[in-house]
């Protein structure tokens, strides 16, 4: 069947669909309903089955190619390297869920997991799948506070940590933040299971902390068998960012989060049992969960957890080149990373990308923030494989729209992430009215009609009237789904997004997508990284701002080539938008303020700009890039 074909028919004929995608995973009491939406938008699918994702990712394989390697981990900042079988996966696993049951954790409570990079993450979340307890994990070396505030709408009896991450050779001790976080929590966790790396001393506290190698040798030979939940049953919580303090909790079901990433795997990466499969992001984000964790184990691929940055190496030194070393050695055949790294990568010497056997490799896989088209030309050249986008949010689970090569060969198009995936029932919506905007080029809300597909997000935890009104009750007279994107939709059925629809600048009256501007400026041939966002102005209301980082620093050394570059690239968005869309300045700086899963913190530097208070920054990845905008706006 066509990819046209097939995605009508998940729409037209979802019970049929849906179920022949759930003979991907194994049942341990089938299903009597696919898909449940008679209370929307709470839809639930594959009721009345009962399934397990440990099972699906590891037990089932173990069973017949227990030696295939599972989980490779690999390390640049310790120089560590291992690879799992299957086998070796499921004992370490039964030994993690034997510990928690040994602290008393049951079916239906929540671990909270606090870890850097290392095998014991994923051993930690395919454990309390294994006995049907609800991890909720939180980035590695999060502050304190925001800590503390997960804690608390969590409310997990047990919290797995390590002493220590490390990041570019500096070690991030995590127990001080963690103590501090239950000191401020209201809940406070039963017990704190420890995984000492030996980075950074620590105080354990007595009746409260245990060692994890302690109990592990313990429960070496403890067998603990999975617990079939229901398909309903939570799988995981993800905290998310919302327009309020509060944390938002992405709550996510088992049977149709399972039957939803197998798909994928098949449809979109199209990966084979015992291939390689490479994902660069962290846990404590979706990707993490979806296709480092889940995804490729329950293919019955081996999955790369790495531990480092794309330019060092594993001793230490620079290079470029590593994770390219990694797709020769392992024989990777499907990578997924996120535009910022190939942006980071782009300042580098490009023949680090020449110098390995990129051979296995069938496509590389971009997600996390809009690609740029010079990006995606830059990267697409210099490896000579496939780029293919995606676009997708820690809510949805898997991917919204891209290319689904494994249903039927379709082009790319640099700039856009694709076309919707099959249960996506995707459309543009004006975001006065409501209404559908069917015509190419028409500029609108992105938003998806219910049922929404498995693996879609439940509900907000413990908050359905939160989710109800932040999700379901934004497009005036509908009740679909929103993801405050701005997108519009081309001739072909391709998608491009302009940006959030709180990132639009109106400037005298033009309503101006900060994507747009970006997309622009990127294309100037001296412009590695951008950023724009809208700043008050007391003639225009608002005008945009760029932040941009070089290539090469040395083009803005002297003021005279920073004035002239910055004219350059003014006459770039001229000509390619005209002059309402024309920054303001254009402004250089060595690197933009972002979190550390990649993302541009807009609204602080908005505030900044603004002299106003940038807000709550803990999750800053580099503290001086922002420090470097706000002296630009600081009279002397």
């Amino acid at each position: 069947m066509t990819y046209a074909e097939v995605h009508q028919r998940s729409l037209s004929d979802r019970e049929a669909y849906w179920a022949e995608q759930a003979a991907l995973v194994d049942w341990q009491q089938p299903f009597t309903r696919v898909c449940d939406n008679d209370n929307p938008p709470f839809t639930k699918w594959f009721t009345g089955g009962t399934t397990n994702l440990c099972h699906n990712a590891v037990d089932r394989h173990m069973a017949t190619r227990p030696d295939a390697p599972a989980l490779i981990f690999v390390s640049t900042e310790t120089g560590q390297e291992r690879v799992y079988s299957f086998s070796e996966l499921h004992a370490e696993v039964q030994c993690m869920a034997a510990s928690l049951l040994a602290l008393g954790v049951k079916q239906g409570d929540r671990v909270l997991v606090y870890l850097p990079m290392i095998p014991e993450a994923a051993f930690a979340m395919l454990a309390c799948a294994r006995i049907g307890a609800i991890h909720s994990v939180v980035f590695g070396g999060f502050a304190s506070v925001s800590l503390a505030s997960r804690i608390d709408d969590a409310e997990p009896v047990v919290v797995i940590s390590a002493d220590a991450g490390s990041r570019s050779g500096k070690v991030v001790a995590y127990k001080p933040l963690l103590d501090e976080a239950i000191r401020l929590a209201a809940h406070k966790p039963k017990a704190v299971l420890m995984v000492d790396r030996g980075l950074s001393a620590f105080e354990r506290v007595p009746g409260r902390d245990a060692d994890y190698a302690t109990l592990r040798e313990q429960h070496r030979a403890t067998v603990v068998p999975c617990t079939w939940v229901d398909s309903t049953h939570p799988s995981y919580t993800l905290y998310t960012s919302g327009t309020t303090g509060k944390p938002k909790g992405v709550q996510r079901d088992t049977g149709g989060y399972a039957v939803a990433l197998a798909a994928s795997m098949k449809q979109i990466f199209m990966g084979q049992p015992g291939e390689t499969f490479f994902s660069t992001s962290d846990v404590g984000w979706v990707v993490g969960h979806s296709y480092i964790v889940y995804g490729p184990l329950i293919a019955g691929m081996a999955t790369i957890m790495y531990e480092g940055l794309p330019t060092r190496g594993m001793d230490g030194q620079p290079d470029a080149a590593i994770w390219w070393s990694l797709v020769e050695r392992y024989k990777v055949t499907a990578m997924f990373s996120a535009p910022t790294a190939v942006r980071v990568l782009k300042k580098q010497d490009p023949a680090a990308l020449k110098k390995y056997d990129l051979s296995s490799l069938r496509a590389l896989f971009l997600a996390g923030e809009p690609l740029d088209e010079p990006t995606a030309r830059w990267i697409s050249d210099a490896l000579g494989r496939p780029i293919i986008d995606n676009y997708w949010q820690t809510e949805s689970g898997w991917p919204i729209l891209t290319v689904a090569n494994g249903i039927e060969p379709r082009a790319s198009k640099f700039g856009s992430p694709g076309v919707p995936m099959p249960g996506y029932d995707v459309k543009l919506v004006d975001e006065a009215t409501g209404e559908e905007l069917k015509g190419a080029n028409q500029k609108g809300v992105l938003v998806i009609e219910g049922p929404l597909p498995p693996g879609f997000m439940q509900t907000v935890w413990r908050d359905d009237a939160r989710f109800v009104k932040t999700y379901w009750q934004s497009v005036p007279g509908r009740q679909v789904y929103s993801t405050f994107d701005w997108g519009i939709r081309d001739e072909d059925g391709y998608f491009f997004i302009l940006g959030r629809t709180d990132d639009v600048i109106n400037v005298a009256g033009h309503r101006l997508g900060t994507r747009e501007i970006e997309e622009s400026i990127s294309s100037h041939p001296a412009v590695a990284e951008v950023a724009v966002v809208g700043v008050a102005d007391n003639l225009k209301g608002q005008v945009a701002m760029a932040f941009v980082v070089l290539r090469d620093a040395a083009f803005a050394a002297d003021a005279n080539d920073a004035l002239k570059l910055e004219g350059d690239i003014m006459k770039v968005v001229d000509t390619q938008l005209g002059a309402v869309a024309r920054p303001a300045r254009v402004r250089f700086v060595n690197s933009l303020p972002k979190t550390r899963s990649g993302k541009l913190l807009r609204r602080a530097l908005q505030a900044v700009c603004e002299g106003r208070d940038p807000g709550d920054l803990t999750t800053i990845e580099d503290p001086t890039a922002l420090l470097q905008i706000k002296a630009l706006f600081t009279p002397a």
